[in-house]
């Protein structure tokens, strides 16, 4: 950024200021042994010109809008039009969590988020045995297309974005989608929204999976090549570090991970005979804003330059949309806590500032009570207004990447890509993500990771306020959102409902179908679509593919 003989000038007097201010001792006032990141990047007391020695401007930073993208995707960026306001909502039945959806549009909130509970993301009807004590509880009970088109109603689908956060019934889920719209009249061009249909990390942090890795990596395949061809306004997958963050790995393999779980996804649709340029521009991703604010920041834009890269000069990627990194970023719940709850909406706040000054397209802001259950209108409404805050208010929007040239922050976007791109090395060397998964090398790195970090919170290294610090005295929560008793059995009335009013003769032979597809190489979605038109469940649906591709089981190591 500066000649070396300036450079050379600037490092004389920081030699002779370091040698004259004043020392404190081996511990500073805050306690604090060292200082370093959450991720355990250690921190200098000031960076100057020389931390960016080797920085070049244009081949590292560049102008929004243009690769390798480090400054934004877009060239005017928040000047042109706000982020996606997605607020994540889901609970109890789809009457339910319609009505949250209809008040979060009516406080301004710009793009739907869906949250399904357990039974849904695996895979099971609300009346199966396992599904007990878990209809409706972490989010919207989804057994048919009825259910589905009851969740959207009054809902303008053509000109409201919506996100599905489902992973291994992703294909099922955006079936049912395809039909409820058909239903109004809405053909699959009109439809803009995402698809998580993420499977690697479920086998990775999460564990909402059903099939076996490779079955399921084919189902992933099957969505991408639907979609690129019948739905150019939609994300076909949500590459998803978020997850990870949360089962506590660092913000470097946070990037790392996800970025490689990214790259097994373009490779397997590579091999299915799709054209890298008809996929790659519906891509998308998913990360954490955590407590960490610069490091947060330098990590956005770190991973929009690792990615364009690889798009660029790994799979030679012709179409300059195919080189950005867009993506969805949720502020952690892995930091709210249970202990003065209050508190929850200033973490937030500045885990929301983060992710809008790293660049994102689209946030979600969580609720202060989290911590403690499924979030009440009253908190969701604090949490959307955090958002339009720092829209409106903050003037952070009015400049393009307004950090950019700050010596930490650019020291620190290089630190987070080096590292992040010696951790891609190790795992092309095992083969690549699928293989590092089934080592359990990912898994592992992650849990060494998040015990690092829960020795320093016992410590005190690690300070959280009013949690190993400045605690309290608190009364119980009061006015906790409460899911009702009765939603699994209103859920299993309807499925008996269904089952006695559809054509079972009709549902059966397009189960048999999706047998017979799945035993083939063909795209099963079709399929699928059919079964859903013709009111199969999600349960038997999925049944019909456990025939043919069997269930995972993990193989926990302790």
């Amino acid at each position: 950024m500066l000649e070396r003989k300036e450079i050379a000038a600037v490092n004389k007097e920081r030699r002779e200021w370091n040698e004259n201010i004043p020392k404190r001792g081996e511990r500073t006032a805050e306690g604090k042994a060292s200082f370093e990141t959450i991720s355990g990047l250690s921190i200098k007391p000031l960076y100057t010109p020389d931390d960016l020695s080797a920085f070049n401007y244009l081949r590292d930073s560049g102008f929004p809008g243009q690769y390798p993208f480090t400054r934004g995707i877009q060239p005017d960026m928040y000047r042109g039009r706000f982020w996606t306001m997605r607020q994540y909502a889901g609970f109890g039945s789809a009457e339910d969590t319609n009505r949250r959806f209809r008040y979060l549009l009516g406080q301004g909130q710009t793009g739907l988020s869906v949250a399904f509970d357990l039974p849904t993301q695996i895979g099971y009807d609300s009346d199966h045995p396992l599904a007990f004590g878990e209809v409706g509880r972490v989010g919207v009970a989804i057994d048919s297309v009825r259910d589905l088109d009851i969740l959207f109603e009054n809902i303008p689908l053509e000109r409201v974005s919506t996100s599905m956060t489902i992973n291994s019934p992703a294909s099922i889920l955006t079936a049912m989608y395809l039909a409820i719209a058909g239903h109004k009249g809405i053909g699959p061009e009109k439809l803009y929204g995402t698809v998580q249909n993420d499977v690697l990390k479920e086998y990775i942090a999460r564990g909402t999976y059903i099939f076996p890795i490779r079955p399921a990596m084919r189902i992933v395949s099957d969505v991408i090549g639907f979609c690129a061809k019948n739905m150019p306004h939609w994300n076909s997958i949500s590459i998803s570090g978020y997850h990870m963050r949360e089962a506590g790995c660092t913000a470097v393999q946070e990037v790392a991970f996800t970025i490689a779980d990214g790259i097994t996804y373009v490779e397997t649709a590579r091999k299915a005979g799709l054209d890298v340029d008809e996929i790659a521009p519906r891509l998308s991703f998913f990360f954490s804003a955590h407590q960490d604010f610069f490091e947060e920041i330098a990590k956005f834009r770190a991973a929009r330059r690792i990615w364009s890269r690889i798009m660029k000069e790994r799979f030679r990627a012709k179409n300059p949309r195919s080189w950005m990194l867009r993506y969805h970023v949720q502020t952690a719940g892995c930091s709210l806590t249970a202990q003065q709850p209050f508190l929850n909406i200033l973490r937030t706040g500045y885990e929301a500032l983060s992710a809008v000054l790293g660049g994102c397209q689209s946030l979600h802001t969580n609720s202060y009570d989290e911590a403690l259950a499924l979030p009440t209108e009253e908190a969701v409404q604090i949490a959307l207004r955090t958002q339009q805050i720092i829209a409106y208010e903050t003037g952070v929007t009015d400049t393009v990447d307004p950090l950019a040239g700050s010596y930490y922050v650019e020291h620190t976007t290089q630190q987070i890509e080096t590292e992040s791109e010696e951790y891609l090395r190790k795992i092309e060397q095992m083969g690549g993500a699928i293989e590092a998964i089934e080592t359990g090398y990912i898994q592992g790195e992650i849990s060494s990771s998040a015990y690092e970090y829960q020795k320093k919170v016992e410590r005190k290294d690690r300070i959280v306020v009013g949690v190993n610090r400045f605690q309290m005295e608190e009364p119980p929560p009061e006015g906790l959102l409460k899911v009702r008793e009765t939603v699994g059995e209103l859920q299993s009335e309807k499925l008996r409902t269904l089952r006695g009013q559809r054509r079972n003769g009709d549902v059966q032979n397009m189960l048999d179908e999706i047998r017979r597809m799945a035993a083939s190489q063909g795209n099963l979605m079709p399929s699928i679509i059919d079964a859903v038109k013709a009111e199969a469940t999600i349960g038997e649906i999925c049944d019909a593919l456990r025939e043919i591709f069997g269930e995972y089981r993990a193989n926990t190591s302790f």
